[in-house]
């Protein structure tokens, strides 16, 4: 029997897949678990991730007319009170605030100045955007209103992971209120639709897009849309979700106009959000056995240039010949950056590997004396090598970043179509999942009703994932998730 590959992340993704996607967040150096329970420190490289994808997606959204703004972290308990269905799904996960000031008691400061109203810190903003949109809108002309945040948000998780499921979090969250339903709905669809165009151009994530079922639904919607991905372990996940509220909230809240005949009426209103999770569906959809992949159009650095010499301080004629290649890359747009720390070549190279930067570039004397560059591609690997010269390296590079992506989003593409299966049945599923098979199942929707569809679903701990635009609400996802 051959011996076993040596692999940058150890173990691997066959061997525990769990532990893998931690052990790449480590090696690439992307966050870390806090002091503070159940939350992460994000390290400026994952923080560099997250700021290229928040500017992409600002784009998109601003192109829909929405504007941004900014709410209170801290929301009265008296406003998360107001909607019965929403306190429901996030009583047990809120964070309150009780007290206002620290004293000096027998053990140290203890909590003083209890306060008569407490505050939740915000597992969502729905009831203080709202209560704004209250006092903003008066006449359908006020419409519509689309506002979005970019912040942090706290759900009390007992059970966390990095990226995937943290206590404190970063998403934004977008409310917009119209004057009719058809508006409303119409908009909570194009906002998902703005998702799966994120995520499949951007993050080379191909996701299924669908209507949630009435039990996976968001707590107080009408309608849940969602995206949903596949990882390499098989797994579903909820990569971004738009709800359809119809007047559930404004009634809760008082989000009235006055319409175009004269009379009062309550607004229609949606909600829609993304969240750094899709950070960790990157690293789950994307990574291998050495690391992380970067999609090419968001990585914080797309090509790193690595001179190879014996110590940077007698490379001096490389070093500057790098640094041209890298300014002339700048000036097309691409974040190019040169590698002159005093570490071995070796190092420097494997690092880059476990970061997934897109195009590893190395330039030693051979490649300097005949002014040329040497590239390897991550999505490849050493297969990839090519030799030519950097006026030409140049000219191909903004082409190269799109070749990987492309080919990042065709292998994901192919990966998540060979794990996606079809049933008729409930034996149907409970035979797909007892042979040890990954990924997900379409069934019918009638099979929703199958008495004997509980029994399975809770012996495989499976959930709806969504009923697929594609199949016009006939068929259901059905899988695993995180």
């Amino acid at each position: 029997m051959g011996k076993k590959a040596k692999t940058a992340i150890t173990p691997t993704r066959g061997d525990d897949f769990a532990q893998w996607y931690q052990q790449v967040i480590k090696a690439a150096d992307m966050a870390e678990n806090s002091p503070v329970r159940g939350c992460m420190i994000i390290k400026p490289y994952g923080f560099s991730l997250w700021e290229n994808m928040q500017r992409v997606f600002d784009d998109i959204i601003k192109e829909h007319g929405v504007q941004n703004a900014y709410f209170p972290l801290l929301i009265p308990l008296s406003f998360i009170s107001r909607e019965a269905d929403h306190v429901d799904g996030f009583a047990k996960e809120c964070a309150v605030v009780t007290h206002h000031r620290l004293e000096f008691g027998e053990k140290g400061l203890v909590p003083a100045g209890k306060l008569e109203d407490p505050y939740v810190i915000r597992p969502t903003s729905e009831t203080i955007i709202g209560d704004a949109m209250a006092r903003w809108i008066q006449s359908y002309r006020d419409l519509p209103l689309k506002l979005n945040q970019w912040c942090n948000v706290m759900r009390w998780e007992m059970r966390t992971r990095m990226f995937l499921r943290t206590s404190e979090f970063l998403w934004q969250e977008g409310h917009n209120a119209f004057e009719d339903a058809k508006s409303a709905r119409e908009d909570s669809l194009k906002m998902l639709e703005s998702y799966r165009i994120f995520a499949q151009d951007y993050l080379a994530l191909p996701v299924f897009t669908g209507e949630k079922t009435k039990d996976e639904r968001f707590p107080g919607a009408d309608a849940t849309y969602t995206i949903e991905a596949i990882m390499q372990d098989g797994k579903a996940l909820q990569a971004g979700t738009s709800h359809y509220l119809g007047q559930n909230f404004a009634k809760s809240i008082g989000i009235k106009f006055q319409n175009r005949n004269g009379d009062e009426e309550f607004a229609y209103t949606t909600s829609w959000g993304i969240s750094t999770r899709l950070i960790g569906g990157m690293i789950m959809a994307h990574g291998d056995d050495d690391g992380m992949i970067m999609p090419s159009r968001v990585a914080p650095q797309q090509i790193i240039i690595i001179p190879v010499v014996k110590n940077i301080g007698e490379g001096g004629k490389i070093i500057e010949f790098a640094k041209k290649v890298a300014d002339k890359l700048k000036k097309q747009g691409l974040r190019a950056h040169v590698d002159i720390r005093d570490m071995r070549t070796p190092d420097k190279i494997w690092n880059s590997i476990k970061k997934g930067v897109p195009l590893r570039v190395e330039i030693g004397n051979k490649e300097f004396e005949n002014s040329d560059v040497t590239f390897i591609r991550r999505d490849i690997g050493r297969d990839s090598k090519e030799t030519i010269s950097s006026d030409a390296f140049i000219t191909r590079a903004h082409s190269i970043i799109d070749e990987i992506h492309n080919f990042m989003l065709d292998r994901a593409k192919s990966f998540r179509d060979d794990k996606t299966s079809e049933g008729s049945s409930v034996d149907d599923i409970d035979e797909f999942f007892k042979s040890g098979n990954i990924g997900l199942i379409r069934v019918p929707t009638t099979i929703l009703n199958d008495e004997n569809l509980e029994k399975v679903m809770k012996e495989y701990s499976l959930s709806t994932r969504c009923m697929p635009f594609e199949d016009e609400g006939q068929k259901v996802l059905i899988g695993k998730a995180y």
